[in-house]
């Protein structure tokens, strides 16, 4: 592991203060699972991206999935 040095807002480092007393862990737990989450959230929202630019580029055209219309149905 590093040790990086980040500079905060003291009323940001008071919430987190507050946080990780009540979840009791560290400052620097809470940051990299904070770190952690904001990467997957920005991955997530990458290939949500790329799946929009897929489908504007080259929408469903009709009756191209009908074909698994009948997989979908749960049997009784």
């Amino acid at each position: 592991m590093r040790t990086v040095q980040l500079t905060l807002d003291d009323d940001l480092v008071k919430q987190v203060d507050r946080r990780v007393a009540k979840l009791k862990t560290s400052r620097s737990a809470f940051a990299r699972e904070a770190l952690r989450q904001a990467i997957r959230k920005l991955e997530t929202e990458e290939q949500e991206r790329k799946w929009l630019e897929g489908y504007r580029k080259k929408p469903v055209r009709k009756g191209e999935f009908d074909v698994w219309h009948s997989e979908q149905v749960w049997p009784e």
